[in-house]
């Protein structure tokens, strides 16, 4: 299979995991990963396992679902999908990233490539289905039953688990990107221990990493054969840089929503730093994959003992805002910023500055002056940052208190450097609309579809920008830029339908 057969295939695959409703994007979560995702994917190039035309020819994305099991998956065309249950089940960040390294390994590989063309009677079309049927089963197991239906649908399921050959080359070549990027090779051990105990004792089919992913006692000696001898360097758990913030107990000092960024030329940095981060991440996770309120009852009232952790707090503070709560968990919110570490207060921050944003319940009296004054204190700090979250949160914070046009211009420029961002295509569309820019509001919204790779509907949007009536649509040069994209869209739209 061409490079070029491999990801117009994940982007079918891509597409309709965009319209499906567990298909999350986090900003933090996503900021999260990146900061992980990115020193692996940087290691693999350095290592010669990511060549320069796969490294510019596939995606390279990562996608998060919504789902409590605790899976990760590669697909064709270099997507990887996962799942928020395991970044839950995870206590250090090398644990995850022995994950993504892994499944980062299955594509740089083409390990699905490969098997495609040792069934050549198994046609494109029939592997995509099957690998969304998969996917699905998860939400919806009679549409997979029903996907994976008859004798050849069968046959071409049994192909999705890799081999335990390709486990292995996953497995090795993982191991070297995981160590070349800075983290602790003892993550691929402690992770492998952690799922097969949590599945031995619970057994109930949320592991599915495990079924598609064998753990042979042979591949678990081999990992542990890779460790270095002698006590375990503790310090290098991974290539994350904290940012600064505000002392550990305190608000003096410069408040910043930035996740901590990549630094793989420093090198690695404390455990801690990154641990503090993951802990507060990994029980963000946690509430946000659970949908029944009784667990997060159980999250909130273990959050608000004197003695709970960091992770314990962030996780009752989100539990308050999902149960209606809204000022308990501003008060729990707060507590975390007054305790918790250096490194983890850049994230303690955004979920404070996420809560405040959250909708007062109706006939709720106005919001405290503290409140308003904190809201824009960190509305401008977000602004000012770099990180995803920090733009995304930053300009949904101006728009909440009456400043779009400072919303406006700073996803104008975030998006000119990150066009497929189809959230800040649409937070900048919410932002257009509130000054009267029509046409521009309208624009947003085809380049938010056409970054999920719905090409028919970008170009329905784009038509309408085009069809206003002539007083809304006295800029030219944005009228030239509607026209120039619509153009493109059509012709991808085209060439999705043949291949379809």
């Amino acid at each position: 299979m061409t490079l070029s057969a491999e990801r117009r295939m994940g982007d079918r695959i891509a597409r309709d995991i965009y319209r499906d409703p567990d298909y999350l994007d986090d900003p933090v979560l996503v900021d999260y990963l990146q900061s992980i995702w990115q020193p692996l994917l940087g290691a693999a190039r350095d290592r010669g396992d990511v060549p320069p035309e796969l490294a510019e020819r596939l995606a390279w994305q990562l996608m998060i679902s919504r789902d409590r099991r605790v899976n990760a998956f590669a697909l064709p065309g270099g997507y990887l999908g996962v799942n928020l249950g395991l970044i839950a089940v995870t206590e250090r960040p090398e644990e995850l990233a022995s994950v993504l390294a892994h499944e980062l390994s299955h594509v740089s590989q083409r390990h699905i490539a490969r098997m495609m063309s040792r069934e050549e009677r198994m046609a494109p079309w029939m592997v995509g289905a099957m690998i969304l049927a998969a996917l699905a089963a998860g939400s919806n197991a009679q549409a997979a039953g029903a996907a994976i239906a008859g004798g050849t649908a069968a046959a071409a399921q049994s192909q999705l688990n890799f081999s335990r050959d390709m486990e292995r080359e996953a497995d090795r070549i993982g191991f070297g990107v995981l160590t070349g990027a800075g983290f602790d090779g003892y993550g691929f051990v402690s992770m492998f221990e952690r799922l097969q105990q949590a599945s031995r004792h619970n057994d109930d089919g949320s592991f599915p990493y495990l079924r598609s992913h064998p753990l042979t006692g042979d591949r678990m000696a081999d990992m542990r054969a890779r460790l270095p001898q002698g006590p375990r360097q503790t310090a290098n758990a991974g290539p994350v840089a904290a940012a600064p913030g505000g002392a550990p107990g305190g608000t003096d000092g410069p408040l910043r929503l930035d996740l901590p960024s990549p630094d793989v030329a420093g090198g690695p940095v404390l455990a801690g730093a990154s641990s503090a981060l993951h802990s507060l991440m990994a029980a963000r996770a946690r509430v946000l994959s659970e949908n029944g309120p009784d667990r997060m009852r159980a999250w909130l009232a273990s959050g608000s003992a004197a003695q709970a952790t960091p992770g314990e707090r962030y996780a009752a503070a989100l539990s308050a805002l999902r149960l209606g709560q809204r000022d308990q968990a501003l008060t729990l919110a707060q507590n975390l910023r007054n305790s918790v570490s250096t490194e983890g207060r850049p994230a303690a921050d955004a979920l404070m500055l996420e809560l405040l944003l959250a909708p007062k319940a109706a006939g709720a009296p106005p919001a405290p002056a503290a409140q308003t004054a904190l809201l824009a204190e960190l509305r401008d700090q977000s602004l000012a940052g770099t990180a995803r979250a920090s733009v995304i949160l930053g300009a949904q914070a101006a728009l909440a208190t009456g400043q779009p046009e400072r919303a406006a211009a700073r996803l104008q420029t975030w998006v000119a450097a990150h066009s497929r961002d189809a959230l800040a295509w649409q937070t900048m569309s919410r932002a257009q609309a509130s000054q009267g820019q029509t046409l521009r509001a309208i624009r947003a919204e085809a380049e938010a579809r056409a970054a999920q790779l719905d090409y028919s509907g970008a170009a329905e949007r784009f038509r309408a920008a085009q069809a206003l009536p002539a007083a809304q649509r006295t800029d030219g040069m944005e009228l030239a830029i509607v026209d120039a994209r619509r153009r493109e869209v059509e012709a991808l739209l085209r060439e999705s339908t043949r291949e379809d």
